[in-house]
């Protein structure tokens, strides 16, 4: 049996009644490919990919043999297959509704090794099919509902690499320990300077951790123990007092969202509701 693409796999069996997918990529992730479907009636027949498949089932239950076992994963579970692993997938019950990922073998390999500071002393590999893991498992559907929806570049970044990190130290084998961090200063001070100069702009984390020089893990890590908080939250945090001196000037909301970084005013309100306690057009000087 060939290994076959996600969409391939999809068009195996056409849709049915009440049936949905989305197929979608992360540019910035090698173009990592996802998936979001809720099934009710379809089938996948036995099939197998030359990448990984991790992903969540978010409601309902799917059931799906593999490796010679017969796997029920519903809510709160982590669901791994290994490249050339055959499986099949279908509902157990009424429907089931999940978020798939297909990471390349070369792109889980390059974050453990961003994670580790070194390279990976074996191939890596989920051992397990089927993880328990509540707390991963949502920090993971929010990460791909990021990357498919209108986040920031930042936000969609910082998500995905965290929770892959967290997927690879926690499940998988073959990764090397995560690197210590000691006095970061310098590299965090480098990281604060380019995002205090560039708020308004839509930075990625490769662009950041390029900048303050250091490996994406390490900048994610140093950053929150030395500021309290991650790039992102950083990077909002300071376009929300940009937004505060512009408003106390008497600017629109409108402008001020655009002037500071923000995809839209919607964005604005609810960042600047959440730290300053009012929103924008509340605050703004008449």
């Amino acid at each position: 049996m060939g290994t076959v693409t996600q969409p391939q796999a999809l068009s195996e069996a056409p849709l049915g009644q009440g049936d949905r997918a989305r197929f979608f990529r992360a540019p910035r992730q090698r173009d990592l490919e996802c998936l979001t479907a809720r099934f009710r009636s379809h089938v996948y027949a036995p099939h197998s990919h030359d990448t990984f498949v991790v992903g969540v089932i978010e409601a309902g239950c799917e059931t799906y043999r593999l490796r010679g076992a017969r796997h029920y994963a519903g809510p709160g579970d982590l669901c791994f297959v290994n490249p050339g692993d055959v499986h099949d997938g279908e509902p157990f019950g009424e429907a089931y509704a999940y978020r798939m990922t297909y990471p390349t073998v070369a792109l889980l390999a390059a974050l453990a090794e961003d994670a580790g500071e070194r390279r990976s002393s074996g191939a890596l590999h989920f051992p397990v099919g089927r993880v328990r893991d509540p707390e991963l498992a949502a920090a993971f559907a929010t990460a791909h509902r990021s990357a498919e929806g209108r986040t920031d570049a930042l936000e969609s970044d910082e998500r995905l690499h965290r929770v892959f990190t967290a997927l690879i130290h926690r499940h998988a084998a073959g990764a090397p320990a995560a690197a210590g961090i000691g006095d970061e200063r310098g590299p965090v001070g480098r990281a604060v300077a380019y995002l205090d100069e560039h708020f308004s702009e839509d930075v990625d984390l490769a662009t950041l951790a390029a900048a303050a020089g250091v490996p994406r893990t390490r900048l994610i890590r140093a950053m929150k123990r030395q500021t309290g908080l991650t790039p992102h939250a950083f990077l909002t945090d300071r376009r929300v007092r940009a937004a505060r001196a512009l408003l106390a000037g008497g600017e629109t909301p409108a402008a001020v969202a655009t002037a500071c970084g923000f995809y839209d005013q919607s964005h604005l309100n609810r960042a600047f509701k959440a730290r300053i306690g009012v929103t924008p057009g509340a605050f703004r000087r008449p």
